[in-house]
């Protein structure tokens, strides 16, 4: 199995008392659904923006599909940030556009099949929306791309059951088995289910990587407790 992302002695330092990442070496296959977990303050986020080139490394370097983060990758990483970031001013029918004139993986027939599903009109704007819906429509959109990578932020914090059922169901039916789906999330009970295999981190350093399988055949434990016994939680 390939190796989609490369991680070498990647290392965040925002001040003299906070480091974010500590010389992390990692690599993630293709083909896979990977959780990435940690406490608060363990890195998650910085390694995420580092990989989507809205951060610098201290030292060290991230390689996705070879290249370093930059206008190339951009191209083959599908990123849905912690917060959303829709105009609210915006018709989701305007986002569409904006998406296809963007990026020449996006499906928009794809995106408009799964808006329909959810009688979600696309004359509406943005701001009109509940905050589940916005969550829908912007998960929508960056799994209507057919991207090689897709980086997944704390994608069901903050939803209903309701909302958190179909963010997951859209996750695992709308990516193609080359690709693989990093998906940082406190919630580790409601994603178990769909994950190949985790990578702990504490403090900016690696902890664990691991198939699910072998965390519950060697440890005889959930992912989900075995998380809670590593971290003490």
């Amino acid at each position: 199995m390939s190796e989609l992302v490369e991680i070498r002695n990647l290392t965040k330092v925002y001040d003299k008392k906070k480091t974010a990442l500590n010389g992390l070496n990692l690599t993630l296959p293709r083909g896979r659904i990977i959780g990435l977990l940690g406490p608060n303050g363990s890195g998650k986020t910085t390694l995420i923006k580092i990989m989507n080139g809205l951060l610098t490394p201290t030292e060290g370097e991230v390689l996705v599909g070879g290249e370093k983060p930059g206008p190339v990758t951009k191209a083959h990483i599908s990123y849905l940030p912690e917060r959303t970031y829709l105009s609210a001013g915006k018709k989701v029918s305007e986002l569409l556009a904006f998406f296809e004139d963007f990026y020449e993986d996006f499906r928009p027939e794809r995106a408009r099949e799964m808006l329909a599903s959810l009688s979600i009109d696309e004359n509406a704007k943005i701001k009109t929306l509940s905050k589940g819906t916005r969550e829908k429509v912007q998960l929508i959109l960056v799994m209507s791309r057919d991207a090689d990578l897709f980086v997944l932020d704390e994608p069901i914090a903050g939803v209903d059951p309701a909302a958190r059922d179909y963010i997951i169901r859209t996750i695992i039916t709308n990516y193609n088995e080359n690709a693989t789906v990093l998906l940082s999330t406190h919630l580790i009970s409601d994603i178990e289910n769909i994950l190949d295999e985790v990578v702990f981190l504490k403090e900016g350093n690696l902890v664990l990587q691991a198939t699910v399988e072998e965390i519950r055949e060697q440890k005889g434990k959930s992912v989900d407790a075995y998380f809670r016994e590593v971290f003490a939680c």
